[in-house]
């Protein structure tokens, strides 16, 4: 069975009760839930994790290198300011899906930029938790274990 590692980084903890207009009601456990649930539908192991540091986020997607088959992220703000994240996925090799909960290309312009998407295989964004379940499928085609 493939492994992803779902990685989230700065704020993704407070899912839920930060900014529910933007982001929604549902909680990172809800994410979890949900994830593990399609992940095994799909022949996917899935593990989580969080960090509001940039070098735990950049030492997670090294340690993913010898044990997962590709890592879904969702980087929070890092996404528009971290080269190190970036030159850290570029360097594992492993195939990454950026994810966003809401459409970053909606909200205010210096969100519109991503050092992710450079090196990931596909960025989806803008719908909420839906995102993440769409990001395990984009994993699965890419690894060849859905049609």
């Amino acid at each position: 069975m493939s492994s992803v590692l779902i990685l989230n980084g700065p704020n993704l903890n407070l899912l839920g009760t930060r900014q529910p207009e933007v982001y929604g009601a549902v909680t990172m456990a809800d994410i979890e839930s949900l994830c593990s649930a399609h992940g095994q539908s799909l022949g996917l192991t899935v593990s989580f994790q969080q960090s509001n540091h940039e070098g735990a986020l950049i030492d997670a997607v090294h340690a993913a290198k010898s044990v997962h088959s590709a890592i879904i992220l969702n980087a929070g703000a890092y996404t528009h300011s971290s080269v190190a994240l970036m030159d850290a996925i570029s360097s594992v090799e492993l195939p990454v899906v950026e994810v966003h909960l809401s459409n970053i290309h909606a909200r205010e312009a210096f969100r519109h930029k991503s050092y992710i998407a450079p090196v990931a295989i596909g960025q989806i964004c803008g719908f909420g938790a839906r995102s993440y379940t769409l990001a395990l499928d984009a994993v699965a085609g890419h690894l060849g274990l859905a049609q």
